[in-house]
């Protein structure tokens, strides 16, 4: 073979590669799927050398084609969706090449394999799924891929913000306890991919459109949600259109300019002050930071205001709604996300799945902020549309009261604010959460003074939700120990603190299932003291009354019932707790003892 024809041959080939190099390719597409007979979608395309490309999707109409300034992302956004199931082709093509990526449209899920919505009448359980229980040994460690008792699994399991090797498969194993516990919705963390060091509560999204291998695979997710509703029980998974973890694709390479509020070097803290966004009169500049400033300075903040921003997140919302067969969501940050966002946000989910319900995270003590952001509360002329928020309020009042800082009274205090809800019978009251020090590692957070804040969260309009532990007197102060590995599931491992609020956890939830007043009925506040409570829940003829006493004294409370719904009603029978309830003229007598608790059914 000649010199020459060698030298020619590498010219050639010379040429050729810079038009090699500039084909056009597709990596993945947003979402990955997609169902017939649902809105329209925007398929954003991740790739190289997309700049000037023409696309199609199958024989579907492409309404408008948003390509980046780099050549990297294209946003597609279909005129209409398919009609029928199978597979398309997304098809590129520029003067340099062309190529194309597989997408699906599936068939929707039946109405009745999910999508049931929460309410009163559930009680939640909070899993924080890394630790809860390890039911695949085989996914642990920092990267996902060690054995449970490999060396460096152990060592991850060491490290407080480490991975300790919780996942779906460990829910699904567990859910006889937590059925015999008397638990009808599981709340877990975000399974969203982490590829972030210390990211194992899910809150760091890499990837929202994969499951983290850690937790187990997207038909891990499918099996737990069929599990389930097998067993007659509820599934809600953690979403957070707020903001994205700081090692995510985007952060780099935005498919827009305008992708984020601000960018990494140039961005804004956000404010923890929800008060501006209730004030009519608080300029833009109050109010600015709190919904585009970046969450501990460190999280980069989705720019909802962005058209296609909006788009990706509420189509995220419902893919994974649609994929999981979810009943509901929990909105984390949802105070920090603008008001215009989420009407659009519930307006397409509500279309979609009329029964869904979702909670929202608004951490704040103050009833009159909190309610701002439910569900048929207009401010700047928009409702967001919430089912409901968190009752940060009346948290902060269980604990102040039932640890002796604050008079018995605050919870009434608090109660008394309902009014600024328009339906505070929805409200999700909570003892506990996963970024809050538990009750039972707070000063005066005793085992009788848990109890009793039990009885409480039990037994007050709302519906309660637990979070892992609670039920066994978890301890555990600031983050990360307040996110312990969940102690273990075994009646011989408890300690007897862990034993007796076990029982006393389940014997009210048990009261709670069998009462439809206690879950359901309206609530009457009819007597308050430093040390005691007194409160009735009625549904039609049924009259339940609820009695608590702080302190280390029994006592005698005497409560007028003239002109209460217990008016007119003259037997009783006990139906929980200690001490001795008497009917009189126009008054009950209730004797109670230190610490007590007593539910009666009045008659």
């Amino acid at each position: 073979m000649s010199l020459r024809f060698i030298a020619a041959v590498v010219s050639l080939l010379s040429c050729c590669l810079p038009l090699v190099a500039q084909t056009p390719r597709i990596d993945r597409i947003d979402p990955p799927n997609w169902w017939i007979n649902m809105p329209a979608p925007m398929l954003l395309v991740k790739g190289e050398n997309l700049a000037g490309a023409k696309f199609t999707v199958g024989n579907l109409p492409i309404e408008r084609t948003t390509i980046s300034q780099n050549g990297h992302w294209a946003e597609l956004w279909l005129n209409k969706d398919a009609s029928v199931t199978g597979k398309v082709a997304v098809r590129v093509e520029t003067s340099q090449g062309k190529t194309e990526h597989p997408f699906t449209f599936e068939a929707r899920h039946a109405a009745n394999e999910g999508f049931a919505g929460f309410s009163s009448r559930d009680v939640m359980y909070l899993i924080m799924t890394d630790r809860f229980a390890d039911g695949d040994h085989t996914n642990d460690g920092p990267d996902a891929k060690d054995s449970a008792d490999s060396a460096a699994a152990k060592a991850e399991r060491a490290n407080p913000r480490g991975w300790h090797g919780g996942d779906l498969r460990g829910i699904i194993d567990h859910l006889d306890y937590l059925q015999k516990l008397g638990i009808t919705t599981i709340w877990i963390t975000p399974v969203y991919q982490n590829h972030s060091p210390e990211a194992y509560h899910g809150y760091h999204a890499t990837d929202m459109y994969a499951v983290d291998e850690h937790f187990g695979s997207l038909e891990d997710l499918k099996a737990l949600s069929s599990a389930v509703h097998a067993r007659g029980m509820k599934l809600v998974l953690d979403t957070v259109p707020n903001h994205v973890g700081p090692r995510h694709p985007w952060v780099d390479d935005s498919p827009e300019p305008t992708w984020f509020h601000g960018t990494k070097a140039n961005h804004t803290a956000a404010v923890m002050d929800f008060q501006p966004l209730t004030d009519p009169y608080a300029p833009w500049r109050d109010k600015r930071d709190i919904t585009e400033g970046w969450f501990v300075d460190a999280l980069p903040d989705n720019n909802q205001e962005n058209p296609a921003v909006a788009k990706y997140l509420i189509q995220n919302a419902i893919w994974w709604t649609e994929e999981a067969a979810l009943d509901g969501l929990r909105i984390d940050t949802f105070s920090y996300v603008g008001r215009e966002f989420w009407n659009q946000f519930h307006a397409q989910l509500h279309s979609l799945y009329p029964s869904l319900t979702d909670v929202g995270e608004v951490s704040n003590p103050a009833p009159q902020i909190v309610s701002s952001f439910a569900g048929g509360v207009t401010r700047d002329g928009i409702d967001t549309g919430l089912w409901t928020p968190l009752d940060f309020p009346l948290q902060h009042a269980i604990v102040d009261a039932f640890t002796g800082r604050a008079s018995m009274q605050e919870l009434a205090s608090i109660l008394r604010q309902d009014s600024l809800y328009p339906h505070p019978e929805r409200l999700t009251s909570f003892i506990d959460n996963h970024d809050q020090i538990r009750f039972a590692s707070e000063p005066g957070g005793t085992l009788k003074a848990n109890k009793l804040a039990m009885a409480f969260l039990l037994t007050a309009r709302g519906m309660p939700q637990l979070y892992s532990g609670d039920e066994i007197y978890m301890q555990g102060y600031q983050d990360p120990d307040n996110r312990r590995d969940f102690p273990g599931f075994q009646a011989a491992t408890r300690t007897p603190d862990q034993a007796e609020m076990l029982s006393w956890t389940s014997q009210l939830l048990a009261l709670r299932s069998t009462t439809p007043a206690l879950s359901s009925g309206t609530m009457q506040v009819l007597y308050t003291s430093h040390d005691s409570i007194v409160y009735t829940r009625a549904q039609g003829a049924e009259r339940i009354l609820i009695a608590i006493r702080r302190g280390e004294e029994d006592a005698t409370l005497y409560v007028p019932t003239a002109l209460t719904n217990l008016a007119g009603y003259k037997t009783s029978h006990q139906l929980f707790g200690g001490g001795t309830l008497r009917i009189e003229a126009d008054r009950v007598a209730i004797e109670i003892p230190a610490n007590g608790v007593l539910i009666a059914a009045i008659r």
